[in-house]
């Protein structure tokens, strides 16, 4: 009974569980399907048409013929192919070593501030800004034994004229230099926005402790950088082991197979030689090389970290 002058109480009634209802799709849908045909389109069928190709001996103008994993097992005793790989290891540690440390060092004087600057930047710049075609027809002019600037050089200070890219012992090294030229600004630009972005609290305290130059650089600017120093070393990896344009514009692999690496092969078997079905258990192999490189890299970066740790 409610007491004198009070309203009665009301009871709140529960309210009553919806139904489940059925399951209905995003409304981000229509964007993303477009988004999943290209990547099936661009990267998911070719990569299993090859598959499926390395599979098969299939020349041009034959009908492909199911082989299993023949075209695999002929690659250990390739000695071609072995001596592609090694030429393709070869090129590519060069080709990172190089640039990384000849980077590291413009990107410290251009860390610096001195006249002009900005312009010497910009001049430094421009080689990995020019077409590769481009660049491989000036420095195949470059290389010329008798009619090559670079050989007048060398004669200037008393070293006799090289072959260049025309003798197998010194053609890897010849296009090593191509690569580092074009790409060591790469890496100074990545290495010079990592040397903007450190603290300075840092190099005041060795400036007060008296530290050299290259006490500062080994125990301060390297291992602060070495976050930058990693992604560049990725990027010049991969770009490095497949490389071809550079490559095939100056020495087509060669003189004779000097200089073919796994890309330049791989073009030879599949558009000169037409073994389509060879040529995609290459390809295979030759991306899984790819990710192993990446792999190996990024296991020394976590070694490194701990150690540092």
């Amino acid at each position: 009974m409610a007491r004198a002058g009070l309203a009665p109480s009301t009871v709140a009634l529960a309210p009553t569980e919806a139904p489940a209802s059925r399951w209905r799709p995003p409304g981000y849908w229509p964007f993303v399907v477009p988004a999943l045909v290209v990547v099936v389109g661009v990267i998911v069928f070719p990569w299993a048409f090859t598959l499926w190709m390395s599979l098969h001996e299939w020349k041009v103008g034959a009908d492909p013929a199911f082989v299993g994993l023949s075209n695999y097992a002929r690659l250990p005793t390739d000695p071609r192919f072995l001596d592609a790989v090694w030429q393709t290891l070869v090129y590519t540690a060069l080709s990172v070593v190089l640039p990384l440390i000849l980077g590291t060092l413009a990107a410290c004087v251009f860390h610096a501030r001195f006249p002009l600057r900005g312009f010497l930047r910009g001049v430094f710049i421009l080689p990995m800004m020019a077409t590769p075609v481009a660049i491989a027809l000036v420095w195949t002019m470059m290389f010329h034994p008798q009619l090559g600037v670079l050989n007048y050089l060398l004669s200037l200070v008393g070293i006799p004229p090289q072959l260049w890219v025309f003798h197998p012992a010194t053609v890897i090294p010849s296009l090593v230099l191509v690569e580092t030229w074009q790409w060591t600004p790469l890496v100074m630009l990545i290495v010079l926005g990592g040397l903007a972005a450190l603290p300075t609290e840092p190099y005041e305290s060795a400036q007060i402790d008296g530290a050299s130059l290259w006490q500062v650089f080994r125990h301060i600017t390297l291992p602060l950088v070495a976050p930058f120093l990693f992604v560049a070393a990725m990027i010049r990896m991969i770009d490095a082991v497949k490389s071809f344009d550079i490559i095939f514009a100056i020495t087509q692999g060669g003189p004779g197979t000097a200089s073919e690496t796994i890309n330049i092969y791989l073009y030879s078997v599949a558009f000169a030689y037409y073994d389509v079905g060879y040529g995609s258990a290459i390809a295979v192999v030759f991306f899984l090389l790819i990710i192993a490189l990446a792999a190996a890299l990024l296991v020394v970066r976590k070694r490194t970290q701990g150690a540092v740790g």
